[in-house]
């Protein structure tokens, strides 16, 4: 056993730890000698211990590990092989799918640290400086585990880019065998998608929705959709192929409407009932509100509204206005599809909005369906901070 470096930190946190919370934030740990991140370190609270990977510069100074032993080849290839097969079931379907989450951080007791497959290739995606002495390990465990795999690539978090939050840009690194291609299609259940590992924000494809679009296919039979904050039209896919009447994607970023062309285009989706708006989708809603524009299925997929702890109660207004233009703009019975990726924001808090939303808009809100993430997004029962997707299907009535 080499000898490790300890931390010793106050006994109040033992329960938390006890029940296996991960962190150990900065601020509950006594001054230290100077410890380089990315070293393993002897975490003591009490009779308790653990082993985890210090950072000497986020505010969680110690992500936790492993209770019993430090961490060598044999236990990362333990934990990626778990999260491997906890993905089966994902990789034996009716209908393909070959892009996932294969390692989602704390839920797979690896904290950090994501990796997601797209076809034969893997990418990690590291949360913090710490995380980067791991990355080798995890690697050689994927291929391990997946003897399919062409490449294994690594995009670390840059300089001044704020920890746990979204890449702004993918310079992918070779860990072993082949980069992905820049033109790379994958599938999920059975349609097809561009992914672009190299620019696209989270690769031009949600991962954490996957079964959601699901859900929303099965309700888009015959209706007039607008999907709000599209992208590349993962949820105007699906609504294509459920049998929409009409499907309006809205979304103001530069190039998506060419990507959604595509996308439609390589699954030989009617294009003629399809159509991308390029506008900023609050003033969209606010022009249909005002021209008495009605939708039967309108889908709120936005990207996180707060980025910080102080950020939620704005967010919360966000959504709030949000969900009231949309609403004014469905057809009496019509339904709304509306998510919330802002992990300050509860399912609680969430559905609280909705109900102040239902007073100030003067209508029946009816939620018939609430969902999270998939299961390759698992979330450990002492980890709240793992479970941020939030997604309700609710039918709007007037009131009576």
């Amino acid at each position: 056993m080499p000898n490790l470096p300890e931390i010793t930190i106050d006994p109040s946190l033992r329960p938390r730890l006890q029940q296996g919370h991960p962190w150990i934030y900065r601020n509950h740990i006594a001054a230290t000698e100077r410890i380089r991140s990315g070293q393993w370190v002897r975490v003591r609270c009490g009779s308790w211990s653990a082993y985890g990977l210090w950072d000497a510069t986020s505010p969680i100074a110690v992500r936790i590990f492993s209770r019993h032993v430090l961490p060598d080849a044999d236990w990362f290839a333990e934990r990626v092989w778990e999260a491997w097969e906890l993905r089966a079931a994902l990789r034996d379907t009716t209908l393909p799918t070959n892009a996932y989450r294969w390692i989602y951080g704390e839920g797979d007791a690896l904290p950090g640290l994501v990796a997601d497959r797209y076809g034969d290739y893997a990418v990690i995606h590291t949360y913090a400086e710490s995380v980067a002495a791991i990355v080798p390990q995890v690697a050689a465990a994927m291929r391990s585990c997946d003897h399919d795999l062409r490449g294994v690539a690594w995009h670390p978090r840059s300089q001044g880019e704020e920890e746990g939050a979204e890449p702004r840009s993918a310079s992918l690194r070779s860990v072993w065998g082949e980069l992905p291609p820049r033109d790379l299609v994958v599938q999920e259940h059975g349609l097809f998608f561009h992914a672009d590992l190299w620019h696209g924000q989270k690769t031009g494809l949600f991962l954490d929705q996957r079964e959601n679009r699901r859900m929303v296919e099965s309700l888009a039979a015959g209706r007039r959709v607008l999907n709000c904050f599209a992208y590349t039209g993962g949820f105007s896919l699906y609504a294509l192929r459920g049998g929409a009447a009409e499907v309006i994607s809205a979304d103001i970023g530069r190039g998506l409407a060419e990507a959604a062309a595509q996308n439609v285009a390589l699954n030989q989706l009617p294009a003629q009932r399809h159509q991308f708006v390029t506008e900023d989708c609050f003033a969209l809603l606010d022009g249909y509100v005002k021209s008495e524009r009605r939708f039967d299925l309108l889908i709120l997929d936005p990207p996180s509204f707060a980025r910080a702890k102080g950020s939620a109660h704005a967010a919360q207004r966000a959504y709030t206005r949000l969900n009231a233009l949309a609403i004014r703009c469905i057809e009496p019975g019509g339904l709304l599809v509306t998510a919330s990726c802002t992990s300050q924001i509860g399912p609680e808090a969430f559905r609280a909005m909705l109900a102040e939303v239902a007073a100030t808009t003067q209508r029946r809100i009816q939620i018939i369906h609430e969902a999270g993430q998939p299961c390759d997004h698992p979330v450990p029962a002492a980890f709240p901070e793992g479970r941020y997707l939030k997604f309700l299907v609710a039918r709007i009535l007037p009131l009576g």
